[in-house]
């Protein structure tokens, strides 16, 4: 019997995680998952839309699952490493169990660890002894190098690649078709911008763009980092 399973969010990655699981029960000799529907508070008319037309039940918040905790499993199909870190805490609380999902079209290396919630979509490559951690979420096309660490909630946007032996802490979201070169450690709560190249280790709690990347001269600001009158430096 397939085992039930609800994603939580109604975005554009909530559906790309039903496509996962449809593409991983339609590879199986019998299904794995039956989605028992999308749970969302707040989704808009065009989200309810589109899981109509698919025919995938929406339930509204949280709470409808606080009856099911011994009977589903949970995925979270949401972009934002905040929000999915403050939604995987409560339902971790509850008791419900993260599902891992990886479509079948996705390429993962050996002595490769994925833990509890983590989405690795279509055309993903994992290179050798990497460590995914609880909740990361690799988007379609995303290349991730050898023995490199994502840590909880992380999140690879469509196409970025990340090189071997680096390190991407807590809640960092790299962006589309950004590069991360070798033997680097990206902080805490970090945004790469899109297309970004980040050449050098970057802190926490920064966004950094451009190429070479350097620390966004709003965040800069903002965060007292300019002393000496400087935007826009070069990752540190």
């Amino acid at each position: 019997m397939p085992e039930k399973i609800v994603v939580v969010g109604a975005g554009g990655f909530g559906r790309e995680t039903l496509d996962v699981i449809e593409a991983i029960n339609a590879a199986a000799i019998e299904p794995v998952w039956e989605v028992v529907g999308v749970v969302d508070d707040g989704p808009a008319e065009v989200q309810r839309d589109r899981l109509n037309a698919r025919d995938v039940p929406l339930f509204d918040g949280l709470e409808a699952l606080r009856e099911h905790v011994e009977e589903y499993w949970f995925v979270i199909g949401i972009g934002s490493p905040i929000v999915r870190a403050r939604i995987a805490e409560i339902l971790d609380s509850w008791g419900l169990r993260a599902a891992t999902i990886v479509h079948p079209a996705a390429v993962v290396g050996s002595q490769t660890e994925l833990e509890a919630g983590t989405v690795v979509c279509g055309g993903v490559q994992l290179s050798t002894n990497l460590r995914l951690g609880a909740h990361v979420q690799v988007n379609p096309g995303a290349i991730i190098g050898h023995d490199t660490v994502l840590e909880d909630f992380v999140s690879i946007n469509p196409g970025a690649i990340v090189s071997g032996e680096v390190r991407v802490q807590r809640a960092t979201l790299i962006g589309a078709g950004a590069t991360v070169l070798q033997g680097l450690t990206i902080g805490q709560s970090v945004t790469v911008g899109a297309a970004a190249c980040v050449t050098k280790d970057v802190q926490s709690n920064v966004t950094v763009m451009g190429i070479p990347a350097r620390v966004d001269s709003r965040d800069a600001v903002s965060k007292g980092r300019n002393a000496q009158g400087r935007t826009g430096d070069e990752v540190e």
